[in-house]
Formats: C-alpha cells, sequence, structure tokens
C-alpha cells in the first residue's frame, strides 16, 4: 500500500497548477524514462513549481499517475460502455473500427499507460485503481452476452462470464502486447482480427450442434 504524505492547503490556482504538473509529468514519461526512476525534483523542474507547491496538490508520484491517467481511463471506459452489439448486423466491421480506435488512443497515451501498468505491478493502490476499470468493461461486456443470448441472437450454450472474462482481460494484455512491438503499420490489421475473434467467437459463435467436424483421416 502506498503511503501518503499529508496535502498542505492548496492555493486558488489549484486548476491551472496541477494542469502544469501533469503536463510536465507527461512529457518526461514521453521521454522514455521509467517512471519509478522519475524523481519528483525532476517534475518540480519541468513543471518549475516548488516541492511545496507539489505536495498541496499531489499526496505523492502515486496520486500523481491516478491522476494523470484518469481522464484518459474514463475515456476508454466510456468508449467500451457505449458499443452496442444489437445496433445492427455488421458487427465485426464495428468492432474492429472501435478496437481502431481504442489502439489508436493508447498509441497516442501509449507511454502514459505503460507507467499506470508499471506502477500497478507492485502498487497494491494503484493496481485495485487499473484492474477496477477492466472490472467494469467486464461487466459491460457480460450484460451484452447476455442480452444478445436472451435474444437468441448469441447461442445459449456460450458461457458469457467466461466469454466477457476472455475478451477483456485476454484482449487488454493483446493490445498492451501489440503496442510494444508493432510500429502502427500493423494496428488496421490487428483490429480487424480483434473484432472478427470478438464478434464470431463470442457474440455470433454458431451454435455447438452446428459446428462442423474435421473429417477423420
Amino acid at each position: 500500500m502506498a503511503s501518503f504524505t499529508r496535502r498542505a492547503k492548496a492555493d486558488p490556482g489549484t486548476p491551472a497548477v496541477e494542469s502544469r504538473i501533469l503536463a510536465a509529468t507527461e512529457r518526461l514519461i514521453e521521454r522514455g524514462e521509467r517512471y519509478t526512476e522519475i524523481s519528483v525534483q525532476q517534475i518540480l523542474t519541468e513543471a518549475g513549481v516548488s516541492r511545496a507547491t507539489f505536495y498541496a496538490h499531489f499526496r505523492d508520484k502515486t496520486d500523481l499517475i491516478v491522476r494523470l491517467t484518469a481522464d484518459l481511463r474514463q475515456r476508454l471506459l466510456e468508449m467500451a460502455q457505449g458499443w452496442d452489439p444489437a445496433a445492427g448486423e455488421d458487427g465485426a466491421d464495428r468492432y474492429t473500427r472501435f478496437f481502431a480506435d481504442v489502439i489508436a488512443l493508447h498509441r497516442r497515451k501509449g507511454f502514459v499507460l505503460a507507467a499506470l501498468r508499471e506502477v500497478a505491478s507492485y502498487d497494491q493502490t494503484v493496481r485495485g485503481f487499473y484492474t477496477a476499470d477492466l472490472e467494469g468493461f467486464d461487466q459491460a461486456v457480460l450484460r451484452t452476452l447476455v442480452e444478445q443470448q436472451q435474444s437468441g441472437k448469441t447461442p445459449a450454450d456460450l458461457d458469457a462470464a467466461a466469454a466477457s472474462r476472455v475478451i477483456v482481460w485476454g484482449g487488454g494484455q493483446a493490445i498492451a502486447r501489440h503496442i510494444e512491438v508493432d510500429n502502427g503499420d500493423g494496428d488496421a490489421a490487428f483490429a480487424r482480427e480483434l473484432g472478427h475473434i470478438w464478434w464470431y467467437g463470442a457474440y455470433r459463435r454458431p451454435p455447438a450442434n452446428q459446428l462442423i467436424e474435421e473429417p477423420k483421416k
């Protein structure tokens, strides 16, 4: 559990000062420095603020990374929750466009998201904060799968809870890995594969009795 330093009373210019500190931190991260190796002093120098000012607005670096990624994480969650599998029958193509947007956002904020995952790997507070988003996404996908099953469009033999878990948690790791190893040239193909795998692997998976067995040799 992260230890927290008591904040001093924030000054009237809180939003502007916080924005400066957040922007300065993001610049340092985007230069390729590991978040754990960035010192508070580096942030102070980059932002042009005093140590007292920093601690008047942020408890510590854990508080800082959480707040730096808050808007981004909320945007990703809203994108996930706003996806409607019942909006037409071009589900695979719509999912492909959805993932293209998700990957593009990850590209723009890749260093910041990597810093969040870095801290989450050892800090329980941040880990809980980070996984809460995936849990929210998991619940959103589970809800849509169940609704589609009830409408008869998704086969009843699909284990919706297991499928949503594979989709969300596995997909999150796959996107993170793709961003690490691909320079962006493969984004369209990757989005298409994710879209088709999710749609035809879960939402429109053929019922078990319709699956074609390979002929025995």
